[in-house]
């Protein structure tokens, strides 16, 4: 967060400089109220390009074997360019190297599932897949007790991702 703030003010300084070299070279032909303008124009650029490049970032670096497997789309009436192209704010990820079959039920895995979203801190929680029932669940707790299970359709992403990719 701390390089995205020098890279939005840089960017400004930037954009300004543009300005005053344009002013410069028309003769003073450019009204000084641009300079500010082009300033904060390329400020907000950088934000812009910034957010959007963030899931590309971010799933560009995961871990071999490690596989998107549900994306999240934002769209915000303050960022109202996210109407036209929405930006991926959020997303979860299997990790597939990691999965472990259940040694008493075929089909049924346990796999870590990672949980990225921007500005915080990402979150792992084991999740029970049973690819032929179409099911998953999180183990209870941690009290060793029955987990929860939902059922799901053979489209769900993480069904998708995990039978798909490993069973």
């Amino acid at each position: 967060m701390f390089w995205e703030l020098i890279a939005v003010i840089v960017a400004g300084v930037a954009g300004a400089g543009v300005v005053m070299l344009l002013a410069r070279a028309t003769g003073g032909r450019v009204p000084k109220w641009l300079i500010p303008v082009g300033a904060g124009a390329a400020m907000l650029a950088t934000s812009i390009s910034n957010e959007y490049s963030w899931y590309d970032a971010t799933s560009g670096n995961l871990p071999e074997g490690v596989l998107v497997a549900e994306t999240h789309e934002s769209r915000a009436l303050w960022r109202p360019w996210t109407y036209l192209v929405p930006m991926v704010d959020r997303f979860v990820a299997a990790d597939l190297p990691s999965m472990q079959p259940n040694a008493d039920t075929e089909g049924l895995w346990l796999v870590q599932l990672h949980f990225f979203q921007r500005w915080h801190p990402t979150r792992t929680v084991q999740v029970m897949v049973d690819c032929p029932g179409a099911r998953r669940a999180a183990p209870s707790g941690g009290d060793g007790g029955e987990p929860r299970w939902i059922d799901v359709t053979a489209e769900d992403s993480i069904l998708v991702a995990v039978c798909g990719g490993g069973a």
